[in-house]
C-alpha cells in the first residue's frame, strides 16, 4: 500500500512540475540567449549586461515571491471547497484578482528601483565604464517587469487549480522571438534604430509582453480555467489583499534574501575586475538554468503539501518532500558530469571572444558550481515544502542564517584574506546554500513531525486511503 501511495505521488508530482520546469527552462533560454548575444560584442559588454540582468533577476525574484503564495492559497481554497461538497469560484477569483493587483503595484515600483540602481551603484565601486554601458539596458528592462509578474500570477493561478499550461511551445516561440528582435535591435535591421546592448533589454520587455499575451488567451480557452478566472480586475477585497501579501511577502524577503547575496557577491566580483564578473554571469547563468527543475520542482511539491494537510495527509507530505529531493539530486548529478566531462563544450556558447583570463576563471567556477547547485537546488525545494505548509516566515529567518551570517562573511573571508578571489566567492556562496538547505528541511520535517503527533489517527487513516 504504501509503495502504491509513492507511485502515485511520484506520478502527481512530476504532472506538476515537469510542465513548470520545461516552462521555466524555455524562458530562462531567453536569459541565456542574451548572453550568448552579449558575449559577441566582447567581455565588457558581458560584464555590463549580466550585471543589469543579475540586478533586474534579483528584483523580479523579491517581486514573484509576493504572488507566489496564490498558487497554494487557490489549492486550499478548492480542497477545502471539495472536502465539504461546494464550489470555490467565488474565493478563487478573489485570491487571483488580489494577485493581478499586487502584481502590477510591484512591477511598477520594482522598476523604478532598477532604473535607480542604475546610478547609485557608482559609489560601491563598480567599474564606471561597465555602469555606463549597463544603464541604458536597465532602463529597457524596467517596462517589462509589469507583463512578466502578470504572467506569474496567471500562472501561479493555473498551478493551484492544478491544471498547469503546456507552454513549452509558446516559450520556446518567445525564445526565437527575442533572438530576432534582440538583434534586429542590436544591429538596426529593417529600419529599427542601432542600439547595441540596450536592444537586447528593449527586445526582452517586449517579449514578456507578447507571452503573457498568449498565455491569458490558452488559459481563457481552457472549459475548467475560464470558469474561475475573472475577467475584470475588481472588486478587490482588502482582506483577500492582506492575507496574500502576509503569506507573500516572507517568501519575497526569503526569495530576496538569496537573490540578494548573488547579487552582492556579483558586486564583489565587479571590484575583482571585469573578467571575474563575466566569468562569475557566465557560469552564474548556467547554474540558474539548472535551478530552473528545482523551481518546477518546489513549486509541484508545495502544492501537493498544501492539498495534503488540508485533508490532513501529513504522510503524503513526508513523501513528496524526499520525492522532490531525489529527483533534484539525480538533476544535479547528470549537469555536473557535463561539467566535468566536456566542460569546453559546456561554456562554448558564451565565450565567443573572450581573454584567456575570462576562460580560466569560468572552467574553475564551473567545478565549484557541481556542488553548489545541488544545495541551490535543495534550498529552494525547501522553501516550497515550508510555503505548503504555510511556514514561510520561517523560512525568510533560516535564510538570513544561511545567507548572511554564514554565506556572505565566508565568501569574504575567502576572496579576501584566504587570497582565493573568485573562487573564495564562490565556495562561499556555497556554504551559505548548503547551511540554508539543512535549516530549511530539518524545520519542514520537524513541523509534519509535530502535527503528525498532535493528529495520531492521521497516519493510520492516511495508510488506507
Amino acid at each position: 500500500m504504501i509503495g502504491a501511495l509513492r507511485q502515485s505521488d511520484g506520478r502527481q508530482l512530476t504532472s506538476l512540475a515537469t510542465p513548470i520546469a520545461m516552462t521555466q527552462l524555455a524562458q530562462v533560454a531567453v536569459s541565456t540567449t542574451n548572453i550568448a548575444l552579449m558575449g559577441t560584442l566582447g567581455v565588457q559588454q558581458v560584464a555590463a549586461g549580466g550585471l543589469a540582468l543579475v540586478l533586474f533577476n534579483q528584483i523580479r525574484t523579491m517581486c514573484v515571491g509576493l504572488i507566489t503564495g496564490t498558487g497554494n492559497q487557490v489549492a486550499t481554497v478548492v480542497s477545502r471547497a471539495e472536502k465539504q461538497g461546494r464550489r470555490a469560484d467565488i474565493q478563487v477569483r478573489e485570491v487571483v484578482r488580489s494577485s493581478f493587483l499586487i502584481a502590477t503595484l510591484a512591477g511598477v515600483l520594482g522598476g523604478a528601483v532598477l532604473i535607480g540602481l542604475g546610478w547609485a551603484l557608482r559609489w560601491l565601486g563598480q567599474d564606471a565604464a561597465v555602469l555606463a554601458d549597463a544603464r541604458p539596458m536597465m532602463v529597457a528592462l524596467a517596462p517589462g517587469l509589469v507583463p512578466c509578474l502578470w504572467f506569474q500570477a496567471l500562472r501561479q493561478y493555473t498551478i493551484g487549480m492544478q491544471r498547469p499550461q503546456a507552454l513549452l511551445l509558446v516559450t520556446l516561440g518567445s525564445v526565437a522571438l527575442n533572438l530576432v528582435l534582440a538583434l534586429a535591435f542590436m544591429h538596426g535591421w529593417l529600419g529599427l534604430p542601432e542600439l547595441g546592448l540596450t536592444g537586447i533589454g528593449v527586445a526582452t520587455s517586449l517579449v514578456f509582453l507578447i507571452t503573457f499575451g498568449v498565455f491569458w488567451a490558452m488559459v481563457r480557452r481552457d472549459a475548467k480555467l475560464s470558469a474561475t478566472l475573472p475577467i475584470r480586475m475588481w472588486p478587490v477585497h482588502v482582506a483577500t489583499v492582506r492575507e496574500e501579501l502576509r503569506l507573500g511577502t516572507p517568501i519575497a524577503l526569503t526569495y530576496g534574501s538569496e537573490a540578494g547575496m548573488f547579487s552582492v557577491l556579483a558586486l564583489v566580483m565587479g571590484s575583482l575586475g571585469a573578467a571575474a564578473l563575466a566569468a562569475h554571469n557566465i557560469v552564474y547563468q548556467l547554474v540558474y538554468i539548472v535551478f530552473q527543475v528545482a523551481i518546477g520542482l518546489s513549486h509541484g511539491a508545495s502544492i501537493l503539501v498544501s492539498r495534503a494537510v488540508a485533508r490532513e495527509e501529513f504522510t503524503h507530505a513526508r513523501t513528496v518532500a524526499w520525492l522532490a529531493l531525489r529527483l533534484a539530486g539525480v538533476v544535479a548529478l547528470l549537469t555536473g558530469i557535463a561539467y566535468v566531462v566536456v566542460p569546453d563544450l559546456v561554456l562554448r556558447p558564451f565565450l565567443v571572444d573572450s581573454d584567456p583570463a575570462t576562460v580560466r576563471l569560468a572552467h574553475t567556477l564551473l567545478l565549484i558550481a557541481i556542488v553548489l547547485q545541488f544545495f541551490d537546488a535543495a534550498q529552494n525545494i525547501g522553501v516550497g515544502l515550508l510555503r505548503g505548509l504555510k511556514d514561510t516566515k520561517a523560512g525568510f529567518r533560516l535564510s538570513l542564517v544561511g545567507y548572511w551570517a554564514v554565506g556572505l562573511p565566508t565568501a569574504l573571508l575567502l576572496a579576501f584574506p584566504f587570497h582565493l578571489q573568485a573562487a573564495g566567492v564562490w565556495w562561499g556562496l556555497t556554504a551559505g546554500l548548503a547551511t540554508t538547505a539543512v535549516l530549511m528541511l530539518r524545520r519542514y520535517f520537524a513541523l509534519l513531525h509535530v502535527r503528525e503527533q498532535e493528529h495520531p489517527r492521521v497516519l493510520a487513516g492516511s495508510l488506507g486511503h
